[in-house]
């Protein structure tokens, strides 16, 4: 079981930046590969970020290429998101997944995640 823990959330102006931690417990943090997702009001639950579990391996949202730049201290077991330029369109709650995929695998598809935290909300005034 792994346990994941959101923080960083915010209100934030258009054009700012905030960082999001996902803090893990539970089995080897290392071992797992890592994702961001966001959901807007009356909106699906979409794709941000993920890492493979080395780091190696990133993959991005179209919408946040080069604006949100994940990372993860295996050290720490904590994956980071952080968000530069942010935009109104980015104002959602946001949550982080582990998966336990093979070596260098970034896992983009909600379902393949196995374990969810509980979401923290970023809000971006215009």
């Amino acid at each position: 079981q792994v346990q994941l823990v959101e923080s960083g959330g915010g209100l934030v102006q258009a054009g700012g930046s905030l960082r999001l931690s996902c803090a893990t417990s539970g089995r080897t943090f290392s071992s797992y590969a890592m994702g961001w997702f966001r959901q807007a009001p009356g909106k699906e639950r979409e794709f941000v970020a993920a890492s493979s579990w080395s780091g190696g391996n990133t993959y991005y949202a179209d919408s946040v290429k080069g604006r949100f730049p994940i990372s993860r201290d295996n050290a720490k077991n904590t994956v980071y998101l952080q968000m530069n330029s942010l935009k109104p369109e980015d104002t959602a709650v946001y949550y982080c997944a582990a998966d336990p995929a093979p070596f260098g695998i970034v896992v983009v598809r909600s379902e393949e995640y196995d374990y969810w935290g509980q979401g923290t909300q970023v809000t971006v005034s215009s």
